[in-house]
């Protein structure tokens, strides 16, 4: 590792979105049910074992220690905390430090009792103004998500820099976040400094879907060191994005990618030139995609 504090990072994070619920199966549910309290499907309890089993798996095969824990973080609804049950049945009580129920890792709120038809020219209308920023009647924007997720980042972050999670620096520290579609999306955004516009393009995670960020070599978190090209491609990762998480699989901590023009480039077409710049450093930033993949 990098440096010293980097033994008291997380091992992975790992994004989880809920099971298949009952208003996945069947959208007239939210017309009758308040969104908190929808449940799980057998199918979607049934995922959920699964899920446990494959992450399970996964930092077993992969911890540089054996001596490895986990710390959940899970969304209030009814579905999320059904999928982390599930998940649970996989993992010893040992490898278990915690568990926090955090509010601001919730659902969308899209208003309350659903009336179906109103719902469908709402998201119709989401369509036509962007996903991003459109308002639900009585509830939220992704953007309003945008926001309580940061803040979440913040106190995780707090959590991590105050040791406050009673990890020992000789045991590979995964967290394992329970949540939503669009709130996994918007924290993946929200880590890497994906644009309004990258965001538009990125495709929801299916049920009990895990996306998982890695820690580097060099202390950053990657998704590209458990995740195929063609994984985050399906994902609606562009080129330019896939090439930032390899670059991340090896870069130092704190390091600024250069490379990447949503960093710089891509929000000036000309910018002016000082007389003591030096024309001929062109790879300190580019504009093409070529140029992006190392």
């Amino acid at each position: 590792m990098a440096n010293a504090q980097s033994h008291f990072l997380p091992r992975r994070i790992i994004l989880v979105r809920h099971g298949e619920s009952q208003g996945n199966k069947d959208t007239k549910a939210y017309t009758t049910i308040p969104d908190h309290k929808i449940p799980l499907t057998q199918r979607g309890l049934e995922q959920g074992r699964i899920a446990g089993q494959s992450i399970h798996r996964l930092i077993s095969d992969n911890s540089s220690s054996e001596s490895w824990r986990a710390y959940f973080y899970v969304s209030p609804y009814e579905r999320t905390r059904s999928t982390l049950r599930e998940i649970g049945r996989s993992f010893s009580r040992k490898r278990i430090i915690g568990v926090r129920e955090e509010c601001r890792i919730r659902e969308q709120d899209f208003g309350n009792f659903q009336v179906e038809e109103r719902m469908k020219a709402v998201k119709e209308a989401r369509a036509r103004f962007g996903r991003f920023f459109y308002r639900f009647p009585e509830g939220e924007s992704a953007a309003d998500v945008y926001d309580r997720v940061s803040s979440f980042l913040e106190s995780l972050w707090r959590d991590i820099d105050m040791k406050r999670l009673r990890h020992e620096p000789s045991h590979d520290l995964n967290l394992i976040i329970v949540t939503h579609g669009l709130t996994s999306r918007v924290f993946l955004m929200k880590w890497f400094k994906w644009t309004v516009e990258q965001f538009e393009q990125l495709n929801n995670p299916g049920n009990c879907e895990i996306r998982v960020m890695q820690l580097g070599e060099g202390g950053e978190y990657s998704l590209a060191i458990h995740h195929t090209d063609e994984e985050m491609e399906e994902w609606g990762l562009s080129p330019e994005m896939i090439a930032d998480q390899k670059w991340r699989a090896h870069a130092m901590r704190g390091k600024w990618n250069e490379k990447c023009p949503w960093y710089l480039d891509a929000f000036f077409d000309h910018p002016a030139v000082d007389s003591d710049d030096n024309l001929d450093e062109d790879n300190h930033h580019c504009n093409s995609i070529d140029s992006c993949i190392s």
